[in-house]
């Protein structure tokens, strides 16, 4: 009799771990739009100081390793991003088609590796730049993927 009640109970909470194993890591994914969002986005600009990169690509996860070479953070609204995805197509120098042009400048934070730096111990200069960005846009909506460039 108690070996039955086990096999009773046991089946279901087997089915329950199987479920949860499989729905779990899904849960965890991270979108495009995230990640878009995590990497580059940052409307407020108060904050960029000298030490701003080495503190922002720890913060948002962004190092990796090896130490990621370049990261640019963009200092506008969400909304005024997003828009770029309403302009035109302009031509992709990788093999994205879906490139899109802001029609003004933004204010930007380019984050380069200095020279001689090594994993773990990433260091950024930081340099503040007005210039057009090029992003990719996928989704509905349709919205900021990749952030391609600045010219």
């Amino acid at each position: 009799m108690a070996q039955e009640r086990f096999f009773i109970l046991f089946l279901p909470l087997v089915l329950v771990l199987l479920v949860l194993g499989y729905v779990q890591p899904s849960l965890a994914k991270e979108t495009q739009a995230d990640e878009f969002l995590r990497q580059h986005m940052d409307p407020d600009t108060s904050k960029v100081t000298a030490s701003y990169c080495n503190t922002m690509m720890k913060l948002r996860n962004v190092m990796g390793e090896p130490c990621k070479p370049v990261n640019t953070f963009i200092h506008e609204p969400l909304r005024d991003v997003q828009a770029i995805c309403l302009k035109g197509d302009v031509p992709c120098k990788n093999t994205k088609s879906d490139c899109h042009q802001s029609s003004s400048k933004m204010r930007i934070t380019d984050c380069r590796l200095k020279k001689g730096s090594i994993y773990p111990q990433c260091d950024y200069e930081t340099q503040q730049k007005r210039k057009y960005i090029i992003v990719t846009c996928e989704g509905n909506p349709y919205v900021p993927v990749h952030f391609v460039g600045s010219v």
